[in-house]
């Protein structure tokens, strides 16, 4: 499998009650969370993965 490095731009506001939500807004629907700033992170970018996948 050959992997493509991109970036792209994304929003991540801190949620009031706790926790990160990552969106990605040039992929539709492609959005996820994590308790912090860096899981937030690691699980968009297993999201990105399966979006890109999937299309």
């Amino acid at each position: 499998m050959t992997h493509l490095t991109v970036d792209l731009p994304s929003e991540v506001p801190a949620e009031e009650e706790g926790g990160y939500t990552v969106m990605v807004p040039s992929l539709p629907g492609c959005i996820s969370e994590g308790d912090t700033f860096e899981e937030a992170f690691a699980n968009i970018k297993e999201a990105m993965d399966l979006y890109i996948e999937r299309t």
